[in-house]
């Protein structure tokens, strides 16, 4: 699997910027037991390059992504990072071996409760799993070194750029459930500005909202 994720990315490395990803990025990807994550019936497929289903219509995402998403955030050992979308655990897990610290929110109540089960089974004890609308971030546990979005809004949600360091970074699918989704690197300057650069056409679920609140 990380083979692949390392061709992948000298492929893909002119849109994304990333030829080469880091090599703890790398080894957290070859630590992480990502059969853990998966449905006992898709045990065989787990270490192949791509998505899975996980239940609830919900997918873990292919390895690579995960690994470009990782890389792209940049992550350091003294981070503080939140993750909007939690499903299976296996990108928390994955960030958890990188970070000092993991909050990770997930809308839908059966898949963070295995996730919270499973990541303490697995001895991660730096991340916290809340449940509930991940849209207007974890403001309790802010400012964030760095925030990733595993499910597409139609547009960067606000609140998650509030919630940003100055410095921090910001990797995030932004599309239409029918439209072109486009995975966004956003960076936060000193001044509290943003900049954004488009890499990779992806396709993720949407970013799922609380009935009630308005997109």
């Amino acid at each position: 699997m990380v083979a692949e994720i390392a061709a992948m990315a000298r492929e893909t490395g002119a849109e994304t910027g990333r030829p080469i990803f880091s090599d703890a990025v790398m080894a957290a990807m070859g630590k992480v037991p990502r059969h853990r994550f998966v449905p006992a019936s898709q045990d065989n497929l787990a270490y192949e390059n791509r998505p899975l289903p996980i239940g609830e219509g919900q997918t873990i995402s292919q390895p690579y992504i995960v690994a470009l998403m990782t890389d792209l955030l940049d992550p350091k050992p003294t981070d503080t990072v939140l993750e909007v979308g939690t499903g299976s655990g296996y990108q928390a897990a994955v960030l958890a071996e990188l970070v000092a610290k993991v909050y990770t929110i997930e809308i839908v109540a059966p898949l963070g409760k295995r996730a919270l089960q499973l990541l303490g089974e697995l001895g991660y004890r730096n991340v916290d799993v809340r449940i509930g609308d991940g849209y207007g971030g974890w403001p309790a546990a802010a400012p964030f070194d760095a925030i990733i979005v595993t499910a597409a809004p139609a547009a960067v949600p606000q609140p998650l750029i509030d919630q940003l360091k100055p410095g921090g970074r910001m990797v995030i699918p932004v599309g239409g459930s029918s439209d072109v989704q486009h995975l966004l690197l956003v960076e936060k300057q000193s001044d509290g500005r943003t900049t954004t650069r488009r890499t990779l056409p992806v396709r993720f679920v949407p970013l799922t909202r609380d009935r009630g609140t308005k997109q």
